[in-house]
């Protein structure tokens, strides 16, 4: 069978294991279907997830021009402690900020590589945890705004890593952790301004991944240079496809790409 597409991060559905979909224009995928299926990827050309014109692919999917101009990339995407719209000051586009920033946000520990901290959206728990290849997961806080959640994740990450080392996680070389001690012992360093949103009761989330082996030396694959690859799919985990021959491919830092996907036996 013969796929072909823009690729985008891959769906997922919270289930026993991890369900993952790659959904294109005008059909999908279900990844997991495809395990022990040998896959050819082939490069085909670009297409800027926003202009969607053939042009170089700088950051998240997005070409150079696009990257600098449109709200999606803005810099409190990445670092939620700029968000400004609580003040009623724009950034690059006001009204797309407000929908975004001015909604319910959480402060998490994942366990992926290390124990780490991190913000996202309520709506996105645990699509997040998911997206980072975690096992284990835990809420810290939950605040009304992502001024307020990037305010926390900057204090707390002062006595806890906010990184994944990507090499460890696919390798699986993880250690269980007490989340639940973890948040307790970080509590003391909440901000004052959200103190009054500590999650005090709640237990872990724990997520399975779809993956047969692990590879013990990830070699990351760059389409854009090799154009054409073919192995066999072992397992995905975070946004990753893990192939036999220790070849994985991250889905989500080659948003953008256009490719073709043809599944063998």
């Amino acid at each position: 069978m013969n796929y072909q597409g823009v690729l985008r991060k891959m769906e997922t559905e919270f289930a026993h294991p991890i369900q993952y979909f790659l959904v294109f224009d005008n059909d999908f995928i279900n990844m997991n279907q495809l395990l022990n299926k040998k896959l050819t990827i082939k490069f085909v050309k670009y297409q800027c997830l926003n202009c969607g014109l053939d042009l170089t692919i700088y950051r998240q999917g997005f070409c150079r021009t696009c990257f600098f101009d449109i709200p999606q990339a803005a810099d409190w995407i990445m670092r939620p402690e700029l968000s400004t719209a609580h003040l009623d000051k724009e950034d690059r586009d006001l009204e797309y900020e407000k929908k975004v920033q001015l909604q319910p946000h959480v402060v998490y520990l994942a366990n992926s590589s290390n124990v780490k901290v991190g913000v996202t959206r309520k709506s996105q728990v645990p699509t997040r945890w998911i997206d980072q290849g975690a096992h284990e997961a835990i809420e810290i806080v939950e605040v009304p705004n992502r001024y307020l959640a990037g305010i926390t994740e900057i204090a707390l990450k002062e006595h806890v890593s906010d990184k994944t080392n990507w090499r460890t996680m696919l390798q699986n070389k993880i250690k269980d952790e007490d989340l639940v001690e973890w948040r307790d012992k970080l509590e003391q360093y909440i901000p004052d301004e959200a103190k009054d949103y500590f999650i005090e009761s709640n237990s872990e989330t724990h997520l399975e991944f779809p993956v047969k082996d692990y590879p013990e030396k990830p070699k990351s694959l760059n389409l854009e240079k090799t154009l054409a690859y073919i192995g066999m799919l072992k397992g995905i985990k975070g946004q990753y496809l893990i192939f036999e021959d220790q070849t994985v491919f991250n889905i989500r830092a080659n948003e953008g790409l256009v490719v073709n996907i043809e599944v063998g036996i």
